[in-house]
């Protein structure tokens, strides 16, 4: 599913939602990762077994495993992963110098 996933690329991690543990964060079930992961949502009333979508930066690649910066770092299977946006690398620019006369 997600074969050219790439160091710097912004990825999508879908999770579901397990329980709301305060008024303004939320505790959800990432696929692949055996741990519990709480997020702030204070702009939805996200329900019990409703996806979610998490965005982040990859930022290790070790075969299989992915590792995406969700806030923390989260090490999940490549295949849960969507492509959001590619890293394209900065532009060179020419140099703010005056050319000599």
């Amino acid at each position: 599913m997600a074969k050219g996933i790439n160091i710097g690329d912004e990825v999508a991690i879908t999770a579901t939602v397990r329980r709301r543990v305060t008024e303004d964060r939320v505790s959800v079930s990432i696929p692949s990762y055996g741990f519990p992961h709480s997020i702030v949502d204070r702009t939805s009333q996200a329900k019990k077994g409703q996806p979610m979508e998490l965005i982040g930066d990859v930022t290790h690649i070790d075969g299989d495993l992915v590792t995406v910066n969700l806030g923390v770092p989260v090490t999940v299977n490549m295949d849960i992963l969507r492509l959001v946006t590619p890293y394209v690398p900065p532009k060179q620019k020419p140099p703010l110098v005056d050319k000599p006369t």
